[in-house]
């Protein structure tokens, strides 16, 4: 039975600028920078050395602890391991690959013989060694998400709501790629030994549900869950409210509901993992955004600075405000252009500066409207006051950490206060202590 969440909005989607566009492929860049941290969890050690030659898909950083292999996602030569800046802001150990334009695959990758006869084990070991994690925003390492839910999960949920503002990269794969999502599905479902499987899409999709109702017939009983569209749908608790009724509070995960969820992307690189031996090297990324010229939808090699892809779309306009990895509700704004797309990246928003209304905040007027639009039952007004004045005792009160950051506060305060942005610094700083 499913039920609305509680809270939300309905933002400006922008969706138009990239929607029912053709996928194009990058051309592969000079270099690109694959960060040892793509995921929740250790970096990762690298297994090559300056000097190296290295194949597409060929392992070069491995995971002892939780995380996610890092591979090639271009054939050349590696020039450096250093500090690079990551999407997030911070400078993390990276693997620099100089490419050498021929796109040579590694030798070793070879899909399953038979997958339907692989053992939920054997799945799980796949999944690690391709590296994949969520790829919707999250980057938990997915066997190791997989792997607690196990027998314990009975419900399983593709998550292709998109529901963040521009973002068009999942819409993309499902109207091209719908076999291999639910392929992907198929599989993780077995992985779980879940009893049913799910596929969630916002009815603001209709390409994407067509190419869809097309494709489930084949992967029965897989079901087709068609939302009506509302932000922030798209993350973990409000989902599973919305396709289940059942309701994950606060301090609980998915699997204390009886539901793991995945994002459409990550199934698909679980069905190229397992039929194809792939491991995760590309991905689809939306580039958008009134401030660059010819927003379009790019499957990318994982690691491609952020120049490279803008330019491939025209370059930027003379106005630009922020360009943003992730989308605008909770995505990173960057510093610079050198930055590259991890395994999460699914957009570079280009905002051009009629977005920035943070220029003319007032004084709260404790109107409410941040407390009605909270998904997370919080009282964004007090935690705002709470974190400004650094009353820590208060804001453990106030449930800080329960705070998913979807930015919905910021979005409906009428005095433009920059809420979201206080209590992502906030928790950063309690972090610290």
């Amino acid at each position: 039975m499913s039920a609305p969440f509680y809270g939300g909005i309905h933002p400006y989607d922008g969706k138009i600028l990239s929607r029912s566009l053709p996928l194009t492929t990058l051309p592969a860049p000079a270099h690109v920078i694959l960060p040892l941290v793509q995921h929740i969890g250790q970096p990762c050690t690298p297994c090559v050395s300056v000097g190296d030659t290295v194949t597409v898909g060929q392992p070069i950083a491995e995971s002892t602890a939780l995380g996610a292999p890092v591979h090639a996602s271009v054939s050349g030569t590696v020039l450096a391991i250093e500090d690079r800046r990551h999407p997030n802001g911070r400078l993390v150990p990276s693997i620099v690959i100089g490419n050498d334009r021929l796109d040579t695959p590694c030798d070793a990758l070879q899909g399953a013989a038979d997958p339907s006869a692989l053992s939920p084990q054997q799945l799980l070991d796949i999944i690690r060694r391709a590296g994949i994690i969520g790829m919707g925003g999250a980057a938990f390492p997915t066997e190791t998400k997989l792997r607690g839910a196990v027998g314990k999960a009975d419900t399983l949920i593709a998550n292709a709501c998109e529901c963040e503002p521009y973002l068009t990269a999942d819409e993309t794969l499902l109207s091209r790629r719908a076999q291999e999502v639910f392929g992907g599905l198929q599989l993780l479902q077995a992985a779980l030994v879940a009893r049913d499987a799910v596929l969630a899409v916002e009815d603001n999709k209709p390409d994407a549900i067509a190419a869809v109702e097309q494709t489930i017939p084949a992967f029965s009983p897989i079901r087709l869950s068609v939302l009506p569209t509302r932000y922030p749908q798209g993350s973990e608790k409000q989902l599973i409210r919305a396709v289940t009724g059942r309701e994950v509070s606060a301090d609980k995960l998915p699997i204390d509901a009886g539901c793991a969820v995945v994002n459409a992307a990550t199934c698909a690189a679980v069905y190229d993992a397992v039929y194809r031996g792939k491991p995760l090297t590309h991905r689809i990324v939306t580039v958008t955004g009134d401030a660059v010229k010819r927003p379009q939808n790019l499957r990318a090699p994982i690691g491609t600075p952020l120049r490279d892809l803008i330019d491939h779309c025209g370059g930027l306009t003379g106005d630009v405000w922020k360009v943003i990895v992730g989308g605008p509700m909770m995505g990173m704004a960057q510093k610079n252009l050198d930055t590259c797309i991890v395994k999460n990246s699914g957009a570079v928003v280009c905002l051009s500066r009629r977005h920035d209304t943070t220029r003319h905040s007032t004084a709260c007027i404790r109107c409410g409207r941040c407390v009605r639009a909270c998904p997370m039952y919080l009282q964004p007004l007090y935690l705002y006051r709470f974190a400004k004045a650094d009353d820590r005792d208060a804001l453990a009160r106030q449930r800080l950490f329960d705070c998913i950051q979807c930015g919905c506060c910021s979005y409906v305060c009428p005095a433009k206060l920059p809420l979201a942005e206080q209590f992502a610094l906030t928790k950063q700083k309690e972090r610290a202590l």
